[in-house]
């Protein structure tokens, strides 16, 4: 039990550790390459935003430079001094002001938030010499959070110079570095979120693996418990089937239960068939005896002296005549019903009229019926009757019927054989008006070897084997028979043959057996 228990534990642990483990790794998967995925995200939007804050700084610049050249002044001041070498005028330190002072240093915190290099070319070519450049580096530190980026961005403008006609314009760069941003601080928070989500994720992932390990196991224990009692030889183990489980897990259990059933009526067919084999093999074994043991008795006999009277002699050959055929008559039905039994026989059947086999089996009887002195009627339909049956094997059945109404009914009793149309195929009827059936014999009537109370020297004549070798051919037919009798008045047999449902296959129907108050007409 706890090897059993070990192993059920066992199992749901390993589905537990499995289905938090395959979370584990997708979790992993997450945080390996969504914060890559975000930095590259964050880059390209502080790249887009220092790129804004260079344009909006250029055109400043632009505008200021513009003002300080038409600001009261007659004539438009010149941005480059034509000295030797050229070098900026007075009025591009004003409008732009120096590293710590002016307009530059002002603008640089607010709106560029990064390090700020002015340049001023004497042409327009970015290769040609620079005469004025100032740097603003940004000093102010940034906001709790804020680190730099090693980032930049340029812009570029030309602005014309009026008071050099005919000059080329001057190309004015800005470029932004190293500014301040929040993307490593928002990474970090937004990493720390998802250790945190993830962790949780985790933990749930392992409840709920709990949960769903046991609504999974619960059912396959549950199974597993009762294959186990079903093999121990409890029978009656069978598993609760709920509609609220998988579909798999109801099917499955559905199917086993379907299975313990068909095994539990196979082995109660089976321990019926063997203590019918049982009985049979007990019953044939007390049918051989009693003719075994008389001609013993009368091979004693004539051994002991008994061959000096011929009177005795001849009696006690015409006795051991009787045993040996009753021995092959017994042995002859033994093999009939084996073969019956064991599906060995199969029907060759044939669309002909059922009184052609009436009429013969009425024929083989007669003689036997008019030496006892019993009358032997039939009453057949005028115009005949087909159906689909095997002449011989049903010929046996009215043999072994007529032959049974003929040693039971008394001198001057009648046998009637009749042959009726149903709604379902033909019945044929055996009625005589001999000793009759008791009540509590009629349901035993098909077994093998059983041989009434009453009668018994009549009955004692037979093997007990002819009304159960009847049965098994009419359920080959499809059919059923059913047989009325009320002692001391007689017994009436009917087989009720179906039209079109005969196989060659043994299928098994219910014997119906009756005892009216009053013998049939």
């Amino acid at each position: 039990m706890l090897t059993v228990r070990a192993l059920r534990d066992s199992y749901r642990l390993r589905l537990v550790l499995a289905f938090a483990l395959m979370v584990a790794i997708a979790l992993a998967l997450v945080l390996a390459t969504l914060p890559r995925l975000l930095d590259g995200y964050f880059l390209r939007q502080e790249r887009e935003a220092l790129d804004d804050r260079a344009a909006l700084l250029a055109a400043l610049v632009l505008e200021q430079l513009v003002q300080y050249q038409t600001l009261g002044a007659e004539a438009p001041p010149p941005i480059v001094l034509p000295t030797d070498p050229p070098r900026a005028s007075d009025m591009v330190f004003r409008a732009l002001g120096t590293s710590a002072l002016g307009y530059v240093a002002t603008l640089a915190p607010v709106v560029a938030q990064a390090d700020v290099v002015i340049t001023i070319a004497v042409g327009s070519d970015p290769g040609d010499p620079v005469v004025y450049r100032l740097d603003v580096p940004l000093g102010a530190p940034g906001d709790v959070g804020q680190q730099r980026e090693e980032m930049s961005s340029v812009e570029s403008f030309e602005l014309t110079d009026p008071y050099w006609t005919g000059s080329p314009a001057r190309l004015v760069t800005v470029s932004l570095a190293n500014p301040y941003s929040f993307r490593a601080q928002t990474l970090e928070t937004i990493v720390g979120v998802m250790l945190a989500a993830a962790f949780l994720a985790l933990v749930v992932a392992v409840v709920a693996s709990i949960i769903l390990a046991e609504r999974l196991t619960g059912p396959i224990r549950r199974l597993t418990q009762a294959s186990r009692a079903l093999a121990e030889g409890d029978l009656a183990a069978r598993v609760a089937v709920t509609e609220s489980g998988s579909a798999e897990i109801t099917e499955l259990a559905s199917a086993f239960n379907v299975m313990a059933d068909r095994l539990s009526e196979s082995i109660g067919f089976i321990s019926s068939d063997r203590d019918r084999s049982r009985d049979f093999l007990a019953d044939v074994s007390h049918e051989l005896r009693t003719p075994i043991a008389a001609l013993r008795t009368f091979n004693e006999l004539l051994r002991d002296g008994a061959t000096d009277d011929p009177e005795a002699r001849d009696e006690f050959l015409e006795q051991s005549q009787q045993q040996i055929e009753r021995l092959d008559w017994l042995a002859a039905n033994l093999l009939e019903l084996s073969k019956l039994d064991s599906g060995l026989v199969s029907l060759d059947l044939r669309p002909q009229d059922l009184r052609a086999v009436i009429e013969d089996a009425v024929e083989q009887a007669a003689p036997v019926a008019a030496r006892k002195g019993v009358t032997l009627r039939t009453d057949l339909t005028a115009d005949g009757l087909r159906l689909l049956h095997d002449p011989p094997r049903l010929g046996q059945v009215l043999t072994n019927l007529l032959g049974n109404a003929i040693k039971f009914t008394p001198a001057g009793g009648s046998v009637a054989v009749s042959l009726a149309e149903t709604a379902d195929g033909a019945a044929i009827v055996v009625t005589d008006t001999g000793v009759g059936i008791d009540p509590d014999e009629l349901p035993h009537i098909f077994e093998r070897f059983y041989r009434g109370a009453q009668a018994a020297r009549e009955r004692a004549a037979g093997s007990g084997l002819g009304l159960s070798i009847v049965r098994s051919i009419v359920e080959m037919h499809q059919g059923r028979i059913a047989v009325e009798s009320t002692p001391g008045k007689g017994t009436s047999v009917t087989v009720s043959l179906p039209r079109a449902g005969a196989t060659d296959e043994r299928t098994a129907h219910p014997v119906a057996v009756s005892s009216p108050s009053e013998s049939p007409p």
